[in-house]
């Protein structure tokens, strides 16, 4: 094929990938060394100072803890249900089409709207779940998931493992539909008990579709704006706020309201998805796994 053609051939995603990926990249990092007003206009070069007050930021080493138990505790936790729920629901039963329709409703509804039903449900006063405790006798009195700093982390950590599921649910059932039966059946005909067939046949030959899994679902929480957000837009401060939060509140809710430091920051927040994505896939093994 000529050279010509294959570029004409190319030349929408082309212009898609400079449009969407290249070009507000570049933007970023422009903005992230450039110096604004209060009102957002630019007044010009600041160097490296914007990326220096984030680093020398007070509140930066809560910010990244957090972000490390965000993303650990909600890809981990899904992860290790999905894996369950999967398992069950390649299984014939009855009303297993529906039941397979309805997980994927949390994945389809909108973020803002999942997460302002948990801020309901998580209510202090009119909230469904210290209903339900407070009348079976589980607490005295309500809890306040969102406003008590011993719950709010765990209160979003399970939101999000919430909307994570569905994803990592039907990726993981591919993988399980894509082993081979006779593997199954030679490894019943060796003997091999049910947690055998799991550990030594299921488990192994699903890594590619977990890997696949894993690393969608770092890239997808470490930027889940939307949950952290609504969740904890209550709170003062930075008590609970991830990087993609943190950088938001510098540009428009913090004391500093400085977008140059929120693109510096969004620009560290780039290159931290990415380093993890690295060091997992190195940890992994990942052309092992996917060839």
């Amino acid at each position: 094929m000529h050279p010509l053609v294959a570029l004409a051939w190319l030349f929408p995603a082309l212009t898609l990938i400079v449009g969407v990926v290249l070009l507000p990249a570049i933007m970023l990092v422009s903005a992230s060394r450039s110096s604004y007003s209060i009102t957002g206009l630019r007044l010009g070069e600041a160097g490296g100072e914007n990326y220096r007050n984030v680093l020398t930021h007070p509140d930066l080493g809560t910010v990244l803890s957090n972000t490390l138990i965000w993303v650990v505790a909600v890809v981990v936790l899904t992860i290790v249900i999905s894996l369950g729920l999967a398992q069950f629901l390649v299984k014939q039963f009855p009303g297993r089409r529906f039941v397979r329709w309805a997980v994927i409703v949390p994945w389809a509804a909108s973020l803002v709207i999942t997460s302002q039903l948990f801020v309901l449900l998580y209510d202090y006063n009119y909230g469904l779940i210290n209903h339900v405790l407070t009348t079976v006798g589980l607490i005295d009195t309500p809890i306040d998931f969102l406003g008590d700093d011993r719950f709010t982390m765990a209160s979003m950590v399970v939101v999000g493992v919430f909307v994570s599921l569905p994803f990592t649910i039907f990726v993981i059932i591919a993988g399980l539909n894509a082993i081979p039966d006779d593997v199954m059946e030679a490894a019943v005909v060796d003997g091999a008990s049910p947690w055998q067939r799991w550990r030594r046949v299921t488990l192994p030959l699903l890594r590619p579709a977990m890997l696949v899994a894993t690393v969608l679902n770092t890239i997808y929480v470490f930027n889940s704006f939307p949950i952290v957000y609504t969740l904890n837009d209550r709170n003062p401060g930075f008590t609970h706020d991830t990087t993609i939060t943190f950088m938001y509140k510098l540009a428009f809710k913090s004391q500093e309201k400085d977008v140059g430091m929120s693109a510096a920051a969004g620009v560290i927040n780039v290159v931290l998805i990415l380093l993890v994505v690295v060091v997992y896939l190195r940890i992994a093994n990942w052309r092992e796994e996917t060839r």
